[in-house]
């Protein structure tokens, strides 16, 4: 199949599948015309592309994880790389949560100002919000 055909039962654009290709993780045959052309299994490769980058994965992480996919086996090495990876996703998205804390503290001391001096830290603000409450 060409590429606006796997692109549309994909769910995904024409730059989308470039890009993969480019990372090395998608590879069409040519045409003598330098057209690409797709097996029908690029679907379900290009489905699961979409859920490794969904899972945080950098193009560079799963390329190096494709080998063993296709194998059906991954090494010592891979599975250790995959658990940093996922350490670190869990570490951003802690650092998201506290983030959004934050924001729930600035929300709070914008929508109810008082008139004592704006406080040094968000921390500080919440702990003043919560003694007058």
């Amino acid at each position: 199949m060409r590429i606006g055909e796997l692109a549309a039962r994909a769910g995904v654009s024409t730059r989308a599948l470039r890009y993969y290709e480019e990372q090395g993780l998608l590879f069409p045959e040519r045409t003598g015309a330098d057209q690409r052309v797709y097996p029908e299994s690029a679907v379900e490769r290009v489905a699961l592309l979409r859920q490794l980058f969904t899972a945080g994965l950098s193009s560079k992480v799963i390329a190096e994880f494709l080998p063993a996919v296709d194998a059906g086996r991954a090494s010592p090495e891979l599975l250790a790389r995959l658990r940093e990876e996922r350490a670190a996703i869990r570490a951003r998205a802690a650092e998201l949560r506290e983030a959004g804390r934050r924001l729930d503290v600035l929300i709070g001391l914008a929508a109810h100002p008082d008139e004592a001096a704006c406080p040094a830290s968000l921390d500080r603000g919440a702990a003043r919000r919560a003694a007058s409450a």
